[in-house]
């Protein structure tokens, strides 16, 4: 759900996880070249299986606690506590790792961007689209990103290019889309805007991860303290914006209070800390796979507790949408050549 910042070229553009310093070691050096293998590395105290629930739990409830939450406060109020708390929550990890701050002043300006595109735009839109439309339409619309993060990186990103089998799961995510909106009974009974905004969120996220690829790739600082410097950012960003546009509360609800608490510190702190673990431990590769969890938390989840009603289309598409997203990050089996390009090294990858 929410998109940590990562600086690395290798960073996929269709979920929100950070990658590891390098996916893309082609061959492992002699045994004689190699240097002398450090101690194991400590395992978690938790196995990763454990932690991959946990988080896609988290992502997928997310659209819940913010439908919770804006029935007590206003959207851009919602926003502002979630950033907030998932600060707080990385501040105290990054000190307790001991982690500087970005020096930069560049650095600091390429971030306010991102906190701009892959926070404060796309948590505000969902917090707006959710007093319209159902929770778990949000969710299913989120689900949509990584097929944006395809049409973008064609037209972004020079090294991708498109293979066959992305090109039929682009559209066949689109088609999955056209099913969830009820395209062939006129989108009737839909909420254009709310529904709108919602895709414009998960539209928010790929153009995010791209100009991150393009500014912040190798510029020397971890993913920890990059994510805590954009999600601060993002909170200043909506302590500004929050005042013109909403007036002070009055009250504070227990259980909206309660959301917005957990969304930021569960959904945009913790979930960052658990995402980043499972990267370096099993591979962004399934790591990813979170991203096909949280439409079926989602639904269940506002279905189940908030007695949300969903038509046939709406799960049926959003089955069509993961489908086609999964062909979308498909990778050439081992042992067949990349594709060629033009101008292009062709023994060369960069994931896109």
């Amino acid at each position: 759900m929410s998109a940590p910042c990562e600086p690395k070229a290798t960073v996929a553009t269709t979920a929100p996880p950070p990658s590891p310093p390098s996916t893309a070691i082609l061959s492992a050096p002699p045994a004689s070249a190699r240097p002398p293998s450090a101690p194991p590395a400590r395992r978690p105290a938790v196995d990763w299986r454990i932690r991959f629930a946990a988080l896609s739990l988290i992502w997928g409830f997310s659209f819940l606690l913010i439908k919770v939450g804006t029935e007590g406060y206003a959207p851009f109020q919602v926003t502002f506590g979630r950033l907030l708390a998932g600060t707080a929550v990385l501040a105290a990890a990054m000190v307790l790792r001991r982690e500087r701050l970005p020096r930069s002043a560049r650095t600091w300006g390429h971030l306010a961007v991102a906190a701009f595109l892959l926070n404060a735009l796309p948590f505000s839109l969902f917090s707006y689209a959710e007093l319209t439309i159902p929770s778990s339409l949000a969710g299913i619309c989120n689900a949509t990103s990584p097929l944006w993060g395809m049409v973008l990186s064609m037209v972004a990103l020079s090294e991708d290019r498109p293979t066959r089998r992305r090109v039929a799961g682009l559209g066949l995510g689109f088609l999955g889309v056209l099913t969830v909106l009820g395209a062939w009974q006129g989108f009737s009974g839909l909420d254009l805007p709310g529904t709108g905004m919602a895709l414009l969120a998960s539209f928010s996220y790929p153009v995010g991860w791209i100009y991150v690829r393009r500014t912040l790739a190798g510029n020397g600082s971890s993913t920890l303290s990059l994510t805590g410097s954009q999600l601060f950012l993002g909170t200043l960003q909506l302590a500004l914006v929050t005042p013109l546009f909403t007036s002070a509360p009055t009250a504070f609800p227990l259980i909206p209070t309660l959301s917005v608490l957990a969304l930021g510190a569960l959904g945009t702190g913790l979930a960052f800390l658990l995402q980043y673990g499972l990267v370096q431990e099993v591979g962004p590769t399934t790591a990813q796979m979170v991203t096909y969890f949280i439409p079926v938390i989602a639904t269940t989840a506002g279905v189940a507790l908030l007695g949300e009603r969903l038509s046939w289309n709406a799960p049926v598409g959003a089955l069509i949408v993961l489908l086609g997203a999964a062909l979308t990050q498909s990778r050439p089996r081992p042992g067949r050549p990349f594709a060629r390009r033009r101008g292009r090294n062709p023994a060369v990858k960069v994931r896109p």
